[in-house]
């Protein structure tokens, strides 16, 4: 397999290569673009790293209006659609998280975000998109073993300016979004940008005859940059982001209709400060970032998914979080280095109710008493419906001091990279409880009350832990005598995702201990099986995830920098993975546990070329092979078994022609598709999604201040799945968007002078 996409790779090089050339697609590079990466430099084409930038005209052309746009994009990097804004599960090399602490970071504007639940937020005037794959751990810490992502937006001290886009589709969808970007003095420029979706949802629940997967909000943003003095640079960005969603498509596995009864919503307010300093001296700087995020949202799902009343969990959040990084960088001759010391502070509060109703009291309590002929008596709840509190507090913090030297030495180039990572964190919960219920005697004619009992449970705790991790990486590359830029690399470098707690298993335990109050309460007792204690560290605590990744590639040019080949194989070591699931049985919480060991190794190509200046041609596929080393769930062994979740291939190809008409107007014809596949869905590999893939298309008319776009997504009517799960017994799953398409309407105009 991987001698193929090689030797693919550089037949495709060698024939574009020989093609004639004129002037290249300037919207494909980005050499002239101001630095603003603080830890990165600005051009990643030649870096010893696997990376896909795009820049704003990409982000247009492929219809990339959120981070969930970058699927398949990037080579083996997928976030399926599926859920709520809630849900940003990021998959890059067979390592990623469906809940709690992301594999993948996340900056805008150097800004980092803790949580990945508010990962996904609407694109506006979006300068660049990088993904780097493969472990970041000495530059950006925590949670980034998979990759890391960094979002830049438009800089108001580089444009000026009004813009204006519309967009309307089938659904029915809609989009708007209005900025303004202003010098206010010579070294003082401001910019405010908002955007606003709204969207009837592609789904209906069969139950109700209502939509679901609806949607409405928006985000602002306020952008400040003061050129305080040659030396001294002050970057500020405040913004502020609201959804609404109603309803979550998740249809019962074989039955091709959602229906459910109790309502589902996923709602978010989200505020956010982040101010960065840059000091910049002749070979030396020195960079402060300082942020303060806050994140308002509320999670309310009919946990069953079917049209009983069996139970509804809410999650309802409030979470403050401060960060500052301080970089350092400097060069002297052949030698620079970048140092940095990043520190953190995050403090939830969390409300996590889950509601047992008629239905759950009868199939998860009753009737496994009731039902048994070994019990002579049955039981009847007094409540219709009994809550399980559950209430959390939970601060981490951390602090982390890195370190990384580059030597470069002709065509080689070295570089060592070092983080001592460390983390703590702590967990206030209380648990509550209060119900009754009364025993009769099966054999009695009527039955005859035997016992009343009321249980009332309050339960407080507090767990601890802390994690001190080292982080090194080292790489090595060198420059091939070529005429355009070209080199090859190979690296090794730890990666690292922090442990934490399975908040919703509370409610498991206290239905265990509720179960376990009951049968103690019986006379002469009750058979074994009924009802057992659990032990509240062993379930709610996971360890955190370690992996090692070797990489070998190359970047490639040829025809003036008009071909450009990335290659990149890899393997990666994993320790105790983690892994989201739903514990066998009639269960009312999902648990984060850890695997054993995984492995997983592959292949990765981009290849971008601009015969012309009309035409610009992209293709970018990745191959992963993930497995489980060592995984035994408690009865099941799951060795030799794809990791679930993790695509085998990823695939994105795209074409674009642009030709003049006449005066100031151009027409612009896009086409692009996105393949995914095999995915399976579960541990045991007993389900999958096989390979599918979605076309799209675009055509558009421009002139120096407008833009009409005619667009359609999934244009042949794909049928696919975007995810799968098991809760309680039964098999769901959500289907991916029909075929979608509408109209688009920008329309820019550029300070005078400008």
């Amino acid at each position: 397999m991987l001698r193929s996409i090689l030797t693919a790779a550089i037949v495709g090089n060698a024939i574009v290569s020989m093609a004639s050339v004129s002037e290249a697609d300037s919207t494909l590079w980005l050499d002239d673009v101001t630095v603003t990466a603080i830890k990165q430099q600005s051009d990643l084409s030649l870096q010893p790293l696997a990376a896909t930038v795009i820049d704003a005209e990409q982000t247009r052309r492929w219809d990339v209006n959120a981070i969930k746009g970058m699927s398949e994009i990037a080579p083996n990097f997928y976030i399926p659609e599926y859920g709520s804004r809630m849900t940003s599960s990021i998959y890059v090399r067979g390592i990623g998280a469906r809940m709690d602490q992301p594999a993948v970071g996340l900056t805008v504007d150097n800004v980092p975000f803790l949580n990945k639940d508010n990962y996904d937020f609407d694109f506006n005037d979006i300068e660049r998109v990088e993904v780097l794959r493969g472990p970041q751990s000495t530059l950006y810490g925590r949670n980034t073993m998979a990759g890391q992502i960094n979002v830049y937006t438009l800089q108001p001290m580089r444009y000026q300016g009004s813009r204006v886009m519309a967009m309307i589709g089938n659904g029915p969808e809609a989009r708007l979004s209005l900025s303004h970007y202003r010098l206010l003095r010579h070294n003082l420029a401001m910019g405010f940008s908002g955007v606003f979706s709204f969207s009837d949802g592609f789904f209906k629940n069969h139950y109700n005859a209502r939509n679901v997967g609806t949607e409405k909000g928006g985000n602002l943003r306020w952008k400040t940059q003061w050129q305080v003095s040659p030396e001294v640079a002050i970057d500020n960005v405040a913004a502020f982001s609201l959804y609404r969603q109603g309803g979550y498509p998740y249809e019962l596995y074989g039955s091709d209709q959602i229906n459910y009864n109790d309502t589902c919503f996923y709602r978010r307010n989200a505020v956010s400060d982040g101010l960065t300093v840059k000091w910049t001296r002749p070979g030396f700087s020195l960079s402060s970032i300082t942020a303060v995020q806050y994140i308002d949202d509320n999670m309310t799902l009919d946990q069953d998914f079917l049209p009983l009343d069996y139970f509804t969990l809410t999650q309802a959040r409030h979470e403050w979080s401060i960060t500052q990084d301080v970089v350092a960088r400097g060069n002297a001759g052949a030698y620079s280095w970048i140092g940095g010391l990043f520190g953190f502070y995050k403090n939830a509060s969390m409300d996590a109710p889950v509601t047992l109703k008629e239905d759950g009291i009868a199939r998860m309590i009753t009737d496994r008493v009731n039902n048994n002929d070994r019990i002579p008596v049955r039981l009847q709840w007094d409540d219709p419906e009994i809550l399980l509190g559950s209430e959390f507090k939970i601060p981490v913090w951390g602090v982390a001091l890195y370190h990384q030297s580059t030597l470069d030495l002709g065509r080689w180039n070295f570089a060592l990279g070092l983080r001592l990572d460390y983390e703590s964190t702590r967990l206030d919960y209380t648990s509550l409880c209060n119900t009754s219920f009364s025993a009769y005697m099966k054999s009695g004619i009527p039955p005859m009350p035997i016992l009343n009992k009321k249980i009332d449970i309050d339960e407080r705790g507090v767990l601890k832990d802390h994690f001190l991790e080292f982080l090194p990486k080292f790489t090595v590359s060198y420059d091939l005598p070529m005429h355009s830029g070209s080199s090859v690399y190979a690296s090794v470098g730890k990666g690292y995702k922090s442990g934490g707690y399975n908040t919703q298993m509370f409610s498991e335990v206290l239905q265990r201990r509720m179960m376990s109050e009951a049968m103690s309460a019986m006379p002469g007792g009750m058979p074994g099986g009924i009802a057992s204690d659990v032990n509240v560290d062993e379930i709610i605590s996971y360890r955190p995830e370690k992996s090692w990744n070797y990489e070998v590639g190359a970047h490639v040019g040829c025809a003036d920098g008009r071909v450009m080949t990335d290659i990149a194989l890899f393997y990666i070591d994993c320790r105790d993975q983690q892994l989201t699931m739903f514990p066998d049985g009639n269960t009312t919480g999902r648990i984060t546990t850890n695997a054993g060991k995984t492995r997983s190794f592959g292949a990765e190509v981009q290849i971008r070329y601009n015969p012309t200046e009309r035409w610009a041609f992209n293709m970018s596929y990745g191959y992963t092979n993930a497995k489980f080393v060592h995984f035994v769930d408690g009865e099941d062994n799951f060795k030799g078994k794809y990791v679930p979740y993790a695509p085998m291939n990823t695939l994105f190809a795209s074409a674009a022609y642009t030709h003049p008409v006449g005066g100031k107007w151009s027409m612009s014809y896009n086409l692009r598709c996105r393949g995914v596949g095999r995915v399976y869905w579960n541990e045991s590999n007993s389900v999958s999604q096989p390979f599918y893939g979605l076309m799209g298309a675009s055509v558009a008319a421009r002139c120096s201040w407008l833009s009409l776009e005619a667009w359609m997504e999934n244009v042949t009517g794909t049928k696919y799945d975007t995810f799968f799960f098991t809760s309680m017994n039964n098999d769901f799953v959500q289907r991916g968007r029909p075929r979608t398409f509408g109209l688009t309407v920008r329309m820019e105009f550029a300070a005078s002078g400008d």
